[in-house]
């Protein structure tokens, strides 16, 4: 079975009730299902302490209405193994998104350490009332590593994109990263979650795109770095991300982020082939995602049609990376001075 064929083959069984298991095999199941407890046991127990809560204020001094960010999912998104709010994901893309946009915003989080796909319907459930611009979801790697069915996991996101694209808000998903990258899952175990996570990447591409959202391959976005320097991008139980990593996260995340609240300049506006961007059908797209890191997936229209023969279109994005903005700590009131 070719990868865009298993990667439509779990989007589907998830969305119509299959079981999409055997797009892998169920001897790979059952390895990655004895092996993730070895893994876990060497990564160690979870830190006690949470990470710091980004939630509050950015961009003091700039105009207003403020844009409001919701930002869901597990510990990748949460920040789990620093020690400042200002290294966190969401302070960092919310300080970004700040400058770039010029305007005020409003961050709340809702991703919770050692959250599965399964818990992003409560989440989602928090989120709505804040009536949010965006929200970004970080889901799926704790999903490889207990072993839920990618079907089930691809269902979940699914249903949560859609009540959030429901709501008015516009939907940006850091699809599961590389779990091959990660240095305490031995093989064989280390190729099973590279293969499952990678299906599951393109999977949450297709479901995700389906329901109207948009998708940045994380992939191994941080494999390379953390291959050459794995004390420097990962954090101490090796396999989350250290502040540097999730530097090197948001990075990824904020330009789409910014094209989703369209905050992004005329000269982007259209693709740009010098750069590899262009149309594809959604299953090539979401296959070739996986394989480049931090490729920008969204849906769009040829001749007035959203889909041809081979599904829906797809708009294949590179985004011009953005100059770094340094985290800051947010306020708790609109009004109020951001901590230094």
């Amino acid at each position: 079975m070719s990868k865009a064929s298993a990667a439509r083959k779990l989007a589907s069984a998830a969305l119509y009730g299959g079981g999409g298991l055997s797009a892998l095999g169920a001897g790979l199941y059952g390895v990655l299902t004895a092996e993730a407890r070895l893994a876990r046991k060497t990564i160690g127990p979870a830190r006690e302490e949470p990470p710091p809560d980004a939630t509050g204020w950015y961009g003091r001094g700039r105009p207003g209405p403020a844009i409001r960010i919701a930002l869901l999912g597990d510990s990748s998104a949460a920040g789990y193994g620093v020690d400042r709010v200002e290294e966190t994901p969401g302070a960092l893309i919310a300080s970004a998104v700040a400058e770039h946009a010029n305007r005020r915003v409003y961050l709340r989080e809702f991703c919770v350490v050692g959250a599965k796909s399964s818990d992003l319907a409560a989440q989602v459930g928090r989120a709505l009332p804040i009536e949010p611009d965006a929200a970004v979801i970080l889901i799926g790697g704790n999903d490889v590593t207990h072993t839920m069915r990618p079907s089930h996991s691809v269902r979940y996101l699914s249903e949560g994109v859609r009540r959030l694209m429901g709501a008015g808000a516009s939907v940006v998903v850091g699809t599961c990263p590389d779990l091959g990258t990660v240095q305490p899952i031995a093989p064989p175990l280390r190729q099973v979650a590279r293969a499952w996570s990678r299906r599951l990447a393109a999977a949450q591409t297709i479901a995700v795109i389906e329901e109207g959202g948009r998708t940045v391959s994380l992939g191994d976005v941080l494999g390379p770095e953390f291959a050459a320097a794995p004390a420097l991008l990962f954090g101490p139980d090796q396999f989350h991300p250290s502040a540097e990593g999730y530097k090197a996260l948001a990075g990824v995340l904020v330009p789409s982020v910014l094209a989703a609240l369209e905050q992004v300049p005329d000269e982007e506006v259209a693709l740009e082939a010098y750069r590899g961007e262009g149309v594809l059908p959604i299953t090539r797209a979401a296959v070739q995602a996986v394989n480049e890191p931090g490729t920008e997936l969204d849906g769009t229209e040829i001749g007035g049609r959203r889909a041809g023969v081979r599904g829906l279109w797809v708009e294949l994005r590179h985004r011009r990376s953005r100059q770094h903005v340094p985290g800051e700590a947010p306020a708790e009131h609109e009004g109020a001075p951001v901590a230094d």
